[in-house]
């Protein structure tokens, strides 16, 4: 059978990542409309905007990067056209990590990080707090850590949580209403930041992780105070 030769250009619809220009690295693509980019050029657009960076399609108008999924066909395709990326990439991952060894490595962080002496261990969120049809106990754990900024409000007992990063910040409200108050009902008394930034209702622990605590060691340090009230 003989052998069909294809031209570079006409692959790099698919190979190219459209934000920085090179071949794409990490698959990413986007659910709603399949276009493809580097994880981590995504990502960081994503930080400030909520379309495609190709056809400008709206992703979501709060938590984008809940619409976003590894691409391993693409990926297949990159590394079969070009099989020394990978190892290139690894070697430049392996190299910036080694010069900077104070960057949490995700690849290599263990499922419950090690914890400081006199720290407590974290404790899982109350499954009642959970959707009964989804627990999403497969998904990523993340570590959180609570505390109080409000005069008015007193410390949590159990400060250290492990919850799914599809958390949101109406289901930690709903955490902390319960163990202040003993009723779930009052979580819209409450507010919640995290560097500063208050978390909209619908924010997950990952969007909030990607953009106020990036780079950051873990845990995710979020504050909590009495909901201010503009007369």
């Amino acid at each position: 059978m003989a052998e069909r030769r294809i031209r570079m250009r006409s692959l790099l619809p698919i190979i190219q990542c459209r934000l920085c220009k090179g071949c794409i690295v990490d698959a990413t693509t986007i659910k709603e409309c399949l276009h493809s980019f580097c994880k981590s050029c995504l990502v960081k657009y994503l930080q400030k905007n909520r379309s495609c960076p190709k056809c400008e399609i709206l992703i979501h108008q709060s938590h984008p990067l809940d619409y976003i999924g590894h691409d391993h066909i693409v990926q297949k395709i990159v590394s079969k056209i070009f099989p020394h990326l990978d190892q290139d990439e690894k070697q430049r991952e392996l190299q910036y990590y080694l010069q900077n060894p104070n960057r949490p490595n995700p690849k290599k962080i263990p499922i419950l990080p090690a914890q400081p002496v006199g720290r407590p261990t974290p404790v899982p969120v109350p499954v009642k707090l959970h959707d009964a049809t989804d627990s999403h106990r497969k998904d990523k754990q993340l570590s959180v850590q609570l505390e109080c900024k409000s005069q008015t409000l007193k410390p949590l007992e159990r400060r250290y949580l492990r919850c799914s990063h599809h958390s949101t910040g109406t289901l930690i409200r709903k955490f902390i209403a319960a163990e202040l108050f003993d009723d779930i009902s009052r979580w819209s008394e409450l507010d919640i930041e995290c560097n500063g930034q208050l978390l909209g209702k619908d924010h997950t622990l990952q969007f909030v992780e990607l953009t106020c605590w990036r780079f950051r060691d873990p845990p995710l340090v979020l504050h909590y105070r009495q909901k201010m009230v503009i007369s």
